[in-house]
């Protein structure tokens, strides 16, 4: 992007030390800034990014974007010295924002968008495996999926891209609203509603209603993939059928894609769709899900039956996320320490009651349930009894909910556990465990469970 494209795009205020050229980097991170970077100052939790423009241009970067400058003549002089750039704006994350928007604006292929309460993630690494197979496909890093992350991921794509996929995470109505009118999909993808950030939404119908904010900027021939078992999802595509281009994928309700003769043990399943067999190298149910997004998706783009077939079965789940640690003495660790909510700790759990041996499930607090936080964990404590779970470790004040609703089951007392802090699960773990178990380790991403995972490795 030429530094005039980037200053009438950014919606920019002033320039100091107008230059011609190319940019061929964004980024919001000084330790990130590399040769004809361009640099975006944005104030964030603990630091204000405005700061650091000096710091941008010692690294490689040829323009930074601020919204808090002061002009004087010692920046003046070394960027008429340094042929550097600074672009003056009313609000940096506005203007990262309409950058990404012009760049998708001149990005002629075809944009992937995946949202959901649980599974987006893995349903990106999926789908964005399959489309590789066959196509030059870039995706969403991680879990840069809201409105700074989605941006930077659009204009870090190169020219050779031929498909982008892109993740979108929401905590309010609005957000989905926002990112979708950058991306402009051409295919959207809802994985499924369920009860994440509740606390803000208020309701299961509200958390719809924000998901659905992504066809406002679905192409007008573009198609929308949905799991059609997601009971709200499922009634919305009863009464909205005739006015999109709907994709269903299902194991128990009738669907375009439906996965059937299902065999999963504890390190993949199995199971046929449209008379062919494919296979994910993950147990677990829900992981199938995911796998029929795929295939939906790969149909879409003429893939064959191998290509996709490969894709699902080489396909990598970002960090930190159903990430199965073997350890030498035979203990398995289940690092799913990224993020927590009642679904996405309900498929986790029945994941581990499939496995052999003693069966540990070490849970923190999920935050951002707000009224519904305490049924919510009681729910997952139900779910500790039913599924068999042998041991329940919880760290986190929400997290005493669980072990709660685990004994009003009938869980032995004495196998369910609370402690105050991570350190003292570590040293809990580190006395008691023993060969064959597994470990299932899995809370919201602030209650720091990657500790947990590090100490154990």
């Amino acid at each position: 992007m030429t530094i005039k494209e980037i200053y009438a795009n950014a919606l920019g205020k002033k320039i100091i030390n107008k230059i011609d050229g190319n940019i061929s980097n964004f980024t919001t991170d000084t330790r990130k800034v590399t040769k004809n970077s361009c640099y975006i100052g944005i104030v964030g939790e603990n630091n204000d990014g405005n700061d650091f423009y000096m710091e941008a241009f010692l690294h490689g970067a040829t323009v930074v974007i601020l919204d808090k400058y002061k002009e004087n003549k010692e920046d003046k002089k070394y960027l008429e010295e340094n042929n550097k750039t600074i672009i003056v704006v009313e609000d940096s994350i506005k203007s990262l924002g309409n950058l990404a928007r012009y760049k998708r604006s001149i990005f002629k292929k075809d944009v992937i968008a995946i949202t959901g309460s649980a599974g987006k993630t893995s349903t990106k690494d999926i789908v964005y495996s399959v489309l590789n197979n066959k196509y030059k496909t870039y995706k969403t890093i991680g879990n840069k999926n809201n409105h700074i992350g989605l941006p930077l991921t659009i204009l870090g794509m190169d020219e050779s891209t031929e498909i982008l996929v892109l993740e979108m995470g929401m905590n309010h109505f609005k957000e989905i609203s926002y990112l979708t009118s950058i991306a402009k999909p051409n295919i959207a993808i809802i994985t499924n509603i369920g009860t994440a950030h509740i606390g803000n939404l208020g309701s299961q119908e509200n958390i719809l209603k924000a998901k659905l904010e992504i066809l406002e900027g679905l192409d007008s021939n573009g198609y929308l993939i949905i799991n059609n078992d997601n009971e709200l999802l499922h009634n919305w595509y009863l009464e909205s059928k005739d006015n999109y281009n709907i994709i269903t994928i299902g194991i128990d309700n009738t669907s375009d894609y439906n996965a059937k003769n299902i065999k999963c043990n504890q390190n993949e399943c199995s199971f046929k769709c449209l008379n062919e067999v494919y296979k994910v190298p993950i147990g677990g149910k829900h992981f199938i899900y995911n796998a029929l997004m795929g295939i939906a998706v790969g149909k879409k783009y003429n893939e064959s039956y191998q290509e996709i077939y490969d894709g699902i079965m080489n396909f990598e789940l970002s960090s930190n996320r159903m990430n199965i640690i073997n350890r030498e003495s035979d203990i398995t660790i289940i690092d799913d320490s990224y993020n927590a909510n009642y679904d996405s700790m309900s498929y986790a759990i029945k994941y581990l009651s499939g496995l052999d041996g003693r069966k540990i499930a070490v849970l923190g607090s999920m935050l951002e349930l707000g009224e519904y936080s305490e049924n919510l964990h009681k729910k997952i404590g139900n779910e500790i009894y039913e599924e068999k779970i042998d041991l329940l470790l919880t760290v986190g004040e929400e997290a005493k909910n669980i072990n709660a609703g685990a004994i009003s089951k009938g869980f032995p007392k004495e196998n369910a556990i609370h402690f105050e802090n991570i350190d003292e699960v570590i040293k809990y773990l580190k006395k008691n465990l023993r060969k064959e178990d597994k470990v299932l380790i899995k809370a919201s991403n602030s209650m720091n469970f990657k500790k947990i995972v590090d100490a154990l490795k």
